[in-house]
């Protein structure tokens, strides 16, 4: 039986780390049952509110080689005979990952820890915070095979880099190293390879330290904030205020803080 291409590691109180976790594929996102997996673990993680953030890594030398070419070739392009037969295979495959792990309540940290590519490097921008290893590479390559980004790519790398940057990484479907993502804003940090998951478990520490429902509705003011207009986000923003204000949590928090400020 074939191993899950997913590991799921409860880590410490609130961490889930998720490892792709087939490095003998270079965990390629492709393979039958790969997709199902994912939207399987964002139900959970959604289902589940003693989670505060999910990590993101990928097992061996890779985080994600992307499409396996030669599944890509024999489902999704001649082997399937029909257009509108790879239409629906895209409909209801890999476009089925990006609609789920975009969706996920809890912050998202991609621990990148190798070369991401195609597919890969789309699905470290579906995170919402991405750490390199020095030996991370990121590449769109899709437009080297005679083929475009049919994952949502040319809407999630925009996002991360810029419409120029984007557009560069995509007309050409070079690799950029670690250094330079960095300087692009598609990583926020770069660290030496040991130091890669201290650095993501940092972060998510910080992050699972505050409360579960503000973190849960400021990930959804964000993600909406980027294609919603000011007077609605706000009218939102004002109904997740009402609710946060009862929370059991905030009157901790805010108990905590007078007490702190009386004692000061």
């Amino acid at each position: 039986m074939k191993q899950k291409f997913l590991r799921l590691e409860r880590v410490e109180d609130g961490i889930l780390v998720v490892t792709m976790n087939r490095p003998e594929t270079r965990n390629a996102l492709s393979d039958e049952g790969v997709v199902q997996e994912f939207v399987d673990c964002c139900a959970q993680v959604n289902a589940d509110l003693s989670i505060r953030v999910v990590v993101l890594t990928g097992e061996g030398v890779a985080f994600s080689s992307g499409g396996n070419l030669k599944t890509i070739r024999d489902d999704l392009g001649a082997g399937l005979g029909e257009a509108p037969l790879s239409r629906m295979a895209y409909r209801d495959g890999i476009q089925r990952l990006p609609l789920a792990w975009c969706n996920l309540e809890v912050p998202t940290i991609a621990a990148v820890n190798g070369p991401a590519i195609g597919a890969g490097n789309d699905l470290a921008t579906m995170c919402d915070m991405r750490i390199a290893s020095e030996t991370a590479v990121f590449c769109e390559a899709f437009v080297k095979l005679g083929l475009i980004a049919g994952d949502g790519g040319a809407w999630l790398l925009p996002r991360a880099v810029g419409m120029s940057n984007a557009c560069e990484m995509a007309f050409t479907g070079e690799s950029i190293d670690a250094w330079q993502a960095r300087e692009w804003g598609l990583v926020s940090r770069v660290v030496k390879p040991d130091e890669l998951m201290p650095a993501a478990l940092g972060l998510a520490r910080r992050i699972a330290a505050n409360p579960a429902h503000a973190l849960r509705m400021t990930k959804r003011l964000l993600v909406e904030g980027q294609h919603t207009r000011l007077d609605t986000l706000l009218e939102m923003s004002a109904g997740f205020q009402a609710l946060a204000h009862r929370t059991a949590e905030h009157e901790q928090a805010l108990a905590g803080f007078l007490q702190r400020k009386k004692s000061a």
